[in-house]
C-alpha cells in the first residue's frame, strides 16, 4: 500500500501540521521547520519538540519529512549569498533533526551567471561544509529533482548524480522526485513504456535505492517546458495514467509520497483530501 501525505503548515505550532495530516487521512506529513521567505527563525523550544513528536506518535501520522528555505541557494557564484545558503541550510538540518525528522528536502539551487559546472561544485562544496558542521546527526538531506527554470540545476539525473558523487559523505545524501519537476524537465511518465524508461534513465544515474520520497504533483505546463506549476492529481499535462504507474511500482511501496498541489476547497472539500482520495483509487 502506498504511503501517502502533503505539506501543510506550522502555523500555530509544529504539532498543527500533524493534526490538519491526520484530519485529512495523510499517511505522512511534510512542514517547513521555519518561515520558508525568511532567513531568520524564531528558536525552537523544547515544548515544540514534544507536542510535535507527541502528536506524531498519538495521531499514528508517520514519515515527518521537512523542506528547507525557499531563499537558500547553494549552487550560487555569490561568495556571501553562498555563506549566508550553507549556514541557513546547516540550522535547519539542526532544527529538523532537533525534531526528530530524517530528511530535509532541498532544491540544489541556480548557477546564475556562472556555469552549470561551477554551480555543481558549489553544491558540493556546500554539501560537505553542511555535513562538517553536523556531524553526528541523524538528519539527512535530500537533493529533489527540479523543472530547470532559469538556471536551476537538478532538471537532469546527471546533475543529482555528479553531486552525490563529489561530495566526500554521499551516505547522507538521497533523492526526492517531483513528478511535476522531472515531467517539466523532459523525462515523460504518462504511458507504460515512458515510464519505464524515465525510470530506467533515474536508476542508471543516481539508482532508485536512492529515492527516499517523492513529490506527487501534476503539471499545469506540457513536457519539456521547464515550467514549474503543480496542478492537482489527473487534471494536468502528466494524467492519472502516470501516477497509477508509480503508486503500483513495487521498488516504490515503502517510500513516502507528499502533495504539494494548491491548497482550497472545491465544493466544500479540502482539495488535499480530494487528491488523496484520487490517488488512492489508483492503487491496485
Amino acid at each position: 500500500m502506498a504511503i501517502l501525505g502533503a505539506h501543510q503548515s506550522i502555523a500555530g505550532g509544529y504539532y498543527k501540521s500533524v493534526e490538519i495530516a491526520h484530519r485529512l487521512k495523510c499517511d505522512c506529513v511534510q512542514l517547513f521547520t521555519k518561515n520558508n521567505n525568511q532567513w531568520r527563525a524564531k528558536e525552537l523550544s523544547d515544548e515544540d519538540v514534544r507536542l510535535f513528536q507527541g502528536r506524531l506518535a498519538e495521531l499514528g501520522v508517520s514519515h515527518p519529512m521537512a523542506h528547507d528555505s525557499y531563499l537558500i541557494n547553494l549552487a550560487s557564484p555569490d561568495a556571501a549569498l553562498w555563506k549566508k545558503s550553507v549556514d541557513s541550510f546547516v540550522m535547519e538540518m539542526l532544527r529538523a533533526d532537533r525534531l526528530g525528522i530524517p530528511y530535509l528536502v532541498t532544491h540544489p539551487g541556480a548557477y546564475t551567471t556562472s556555469s552549470e559546472q561551477a554551480g555543481i561544485a558549489a553544491v558540493v562544496r556546500a554539501l560537505d561544509e553542511t555535513h562538517r558542521q553536523t556531524r553526528g546527526i541523524k538528519t539527512k538531506c535530500l537533493l529533489e529533482t527540479t523543472a530547470g527554470q532559469g538556471s536551476c540545476l537538478g532538471n537532469r539525473f546527471e546533475h543529482l548524480a555528479a553531486m552525490i558523487d563529489g561530495v566526500q559523505d554521499p551516505d547522507r545524501l538521497g533523492v526526492c522526485v517531483d513528478t511535476c519537476h522531472i515531467f517539466a524537465a523532459g523525462y515523460p511518465i504518462s504511458t507504460e513504456k515512458d515510464y519505464k524508461a524515465t525510470m530506467r534513465a533515474l536508476d542508471k544515474t543516481v539508482g532508485v535505492k536512492l529515492v527516499r520520497a517523492f513529490h506527487l504533483n501534476d503539471s499545469v505546463k506540457p513536457l519539456g517546458s521547464r515550467v514549474d506549476r503543480h496542478a492537482h492529481i489527473g487534471r494536468g499535462m502528466i494524467g492519472k495514467e502516470g501516477f497509477r504507474l508509480l503508486l503500483n511500482d513495487r521498488r516504490f511501496r515503502n517510500v513516502p509520497m507528499y502533495l504539494e498541489t494548491p491548497k482550497g476547497q472545491e465544493k466544500g472539500k479540502d482539495l488535499d483530501a480530494i487528491n488523496l482520495h484520487t490517488l488512492r483509487q489508483l492503487v491496485n
